[in-house]
């Protein structure tokens, strides 16, 4: 996967956010016209974006503030169980004290924290603008495509 795209009203406060989980601004830029429409099927658009990174460089979530034309739907508060793209999980080093910091920014907590076998804690939470991102925090060396492969 090269990157994954989340439409935002701020790009200051997204890139505040995912910099607070571990990411890191790759760059900001002004993208528009035709050509961009032609890829994105909106026509002539002017798009201010910020590319966030990965801490192993492997992947990348391309954050867009639509300047033109006007976005037309929000689906950020619908349930984990709605149709389309809906959350984005990321793995952390500490859950508890990420959540903790997370919760001081604004964020909410959708549930609880859970443990998932021996092999992950984890959580959904709303952050900044209503987004919903999922946390995983591995416990020992074993991981889901482990169990997967001896089921």
């Amino acid at each position: 996967m090269h990157n994954m795209g989340i439409v935002v009203e701020s790009l200051d406060n997204a890139i505040a956010f995912f910099e607070e989980i571990g990411l890191k601004l790759e760059g900001r830029a002004m993208v528009g016209g035709e050509w961009a429409g032609q890829v994105t099927g909106l026509g002539n658009q002017s798009v201010e974006i910020a590319m966030m990174v990965t801490p192993d460089g492997h992947s990348r979530l391309e954050l867009s503030r639509f300047l033109t034309p006007a976005t037309i739907s929000d689906h950020r508060t619908a349930p984990v169980n709605a149709f389309g793209y809906l959350r984005i999980m990321f793995t952390v080093d500490n859950i508890d004290e990420l959540v903790s910091r997370l919760i001081r920014q604004g964020a909410e907590l959708v549930g609880e924290i859970v443990q998932y076998k021996n092999l992950y804690r984890l959580c959904y939470i709303r952050g900044t603008e209503g987004l919903l991102i999922g946390l995983a925090e591995q416990l020992g060396n074993k991981t889901t495509t482990d169990i997967l492969e001896n089921s």
